[in-house]
């Protein structure tokens, strides 16, 4: 996913740095970013695409192999930019859609009984593991 952005920008030294830094960057968001901050994400969905997205258009600017007509340095600005748009694109959709599905759905949460019961269980009436 790190490299999806940069795949046509970047050469294979460039690829390397770009799949060490999601490594890197993703397992630290999945075991310090999620356990300080006390989200809930079961998928880790924000500390692997967030993060590694968000890494991946850093990166591209990092390692581009061609100066653009930016340049080097204009480009990572411009990357920048790209990454902040994307992030308030992202929180604002998702605000809208959680805020329609409540208004059509009710409450958005399974009871706490349901949790405790598993959802495999008390949402499908089957349950995954024996």
């Amino acid at each position: 996913m790190a490299i999806t952005p940069a795949c046509a920008s970047v050469g294979p030294l460039g690829a390397m740095a770009v799949g060490a830094g999601a490594a890197v960057f993703c397992y630290a968001a999945v075991t310090m970013l999620k356990p300080a901050l006390g989200y809930d994400d079961s998928l880790d969905v924000f500390g692997v695409h967030g993060i590694g997205g968000a890494w991946g258009a850093l990166a591209t600017g990092l390692f581009i192999m061609e100066t653009t007509d930016a340049g080097y340095g204009g480009q990572i600005g411009i990357q920048i930019q790209s990454i902040l748009i994307t992030a308030v694109f992202a929180c604002a959709a998702t605000a809208a859609i959680l805020y329609a599905m409540k208004a059509v759905m009710g409450d958005l949460r399974v009871s706490e009984e349901a949790e405790t019961e598993g959802l495999d269980l008390s949402e499908h009436s089957e349950t995954a593991y024996g």
